[in-house]
Parts: C-alpha cells; structure tokens; sequence
C-alpha cells in the first residue's frame, strides 16, 4: 500500500495506471476509521481496479474550532485498518498542500435548497466547506467512482448536486449505514461517548426504526410526534430534528406516496452531536 503525502506524488502513481485503463475509485474520510469505512473500500474494490483512500480532516467544514481541535487523528491506526483492508494507496496531504498559501480559495457554489436545512441549519456554511474539499479531492486524483457513506445523506447530496454543477465525469456511490449490534450508526465521534452517552445514544436507532416499521399505521404527523416523543426524559439527550423528508431535495412531505421518502435525526448527546436516517422508500 502506497502513502502519498503530495498531489504531485499521487499524481505520478495514477498516470500509468489511467494509461491502462484501470478504474480508480477515491475513498475520501478525514481519519479516525472503523467498519463503515472499511465497508466503503469493499464496495468500491467491487468495482474498481484501484481505491485510493484520502485521511484529511478538513479545515473549511468546521463551523466550530473546538470541533476540529478535538477530532481523533489516529493515524497508525488507520493505516493499518486501510493495508488490511487491501486499499491500494492513500493520500494524506497536509493543509498546506490542499490549500497552498497565496491561492485565491474563495468558494461558494449553488448547492440549492437543500444546503440550508436540516444539517445546513444547525452548521451553516458546512456543506461549502465539504463540497470546497471534495473538488479538491476529485481534482487530485480524477477518479471514475467515489464512494460516500448513506450516514451523512444530507452530505451525499449536496456532493451530488456539485457534480452536477461542475459537470464532472465521476459516479458517486452511496453505500449502506453500518451498525454495531445494537444499532448505533458507526462513527467516529462515537469515541467521544461515555458509557451512559453510549446507552442513550441508541434512541435514534430506536426512534428511526419505529416509524419504518410503524410506517403504515400512523400520519405523517403522528409518526413524526411519535418519533420525537422517544427523547422526551432522557437526561443529557437534546434533540435537534427528527423529520420525514423527500428523499431527493429533503423538503417536508405532505404524502406518503412520494417515491422517496427518508427519515432523518439529530440529537446532541452529552457533548456529541450524532445523526443518523433511515431510508423509508
């Protein structure tokens, strides 16, 4: 497994690879690994000769300082996580190298309505942040296919709709939640969990479950009222939003027919803030 700290560097590994026709496929994280990652690199080698992972923890997407200062950095554990996984190579710049000094670095690109709800709401200006670095990505490594994890669904389609707006020649695959056995959505901030935190944190599990399985007994409404209730007396839970949206732009629905529907949360629990969703249709 090759570790490339420099475009150039990567640039020089790919080319050949390209000339002969090799599908490349970019991982891109920001470090701090577990199974749902390593699940994105199982799809992807399911359709690609080469997966080129990127560890970058991301200035521009932190809308609070603390955040960034305390996100997990552990490297060789990653590393060792990615060889055994059989990831190809890895690209780990350094801010200095995605955002060179003296580059004009200005950034903002109509991502559409979606941008400014839900997660958009609550972290303004995250999804500019994201989309600045995934470009980046996308324009160092000039992958065929790129995979992104249906946790951060609101994140998959604000990527989305920046492919489309640059019109760019990469696929973007979304690849299934991964759960511990209890049903907690994998994540890295999941560290940051107490014991009681952890405890607490599986009732967005437990609310996202009932309305899909209660999905045909109950309104809109009702089934919203009824998810929400979940958090109600949970000391050091404080939710955020729980919603049933279309699936496409995210808007509130007023029907259950639409073709897409999704369920998604927020909730702050303890001093981490966790997301999850679940696909109704």
């Amino acid at each position: 497994m090759e570790i490339f700290k420099t475009k150039a560097a990567l640039e020089a590994f790919l080319k050949p690879l390209k000339l002969a026709r090799k599908k490349i496929a970019l991982v891109p994280t920001m470090g701090a690994l577990h199974n749902g990652h390593i699940s994105l690199i199982r799809i992807a080698q399911q359709h690609a000769d080469v997966i080129i992972c990127s560890i970058f923890v991301n200035p521009t997407q932190f809308t609070d300082p603390k955040d960034l200062e305390k996100y997990p950095r552990p490297i060789e554990h990653d590393l060792a996580m990615l060889l055994e996984a059989g990831c190809s190579g890895v690209f780990m710049p350094n801010v200095a190298e995605m955002y060179p000094a003296g580059e004009d670095e200005g950034w903002h690109i109509d991502l559409g309505a979606a941008e400014f709800v839900l997660e958009g709401e609550f972290r303004k200006g995250h999804y500019q942040g994201v989309t600045q670095i995934v470009k980046k990505l996308f324009d160092a490594v000039l992958p065929d296919i790129a995979m992104f994890g249906q946790k951060d669904y609101q994140q998959v389609l604000m990527i989305k709709q920046m492919v489309k707006y640059f019109n760019l020649a990469v696929e973007i695959i979304t690849c299934p939640i991964i759960r511990e056995e209890d049903g907690l959505a994998m994540s890295s901030r999941n560290i940051h969990l107490s014991r009681t935190d952890r405890e607490n944190s599986l009732v967005l599990n437990k609310s996202l479950q009932f309305v899909v399985d209660h999905f045909e007994a109950f309104s809109l409404q009702e089934l919203e009222e009824k998810a929400r209730s979940f958090y109600k007396g949970i000391e050091g839970v404080d939710l955020d939003y729980f919603t049933i949206a279309n699936g496409d732009t995210l808007m509130p629905v007023s029907a259950k027919d639409e073709p897409s529907l999704v369920a998604l949360v927020a909730a702050q629990v303890g001093t981490t803030r966790l997301i999850d969703n679940m696909i109704i249709k």
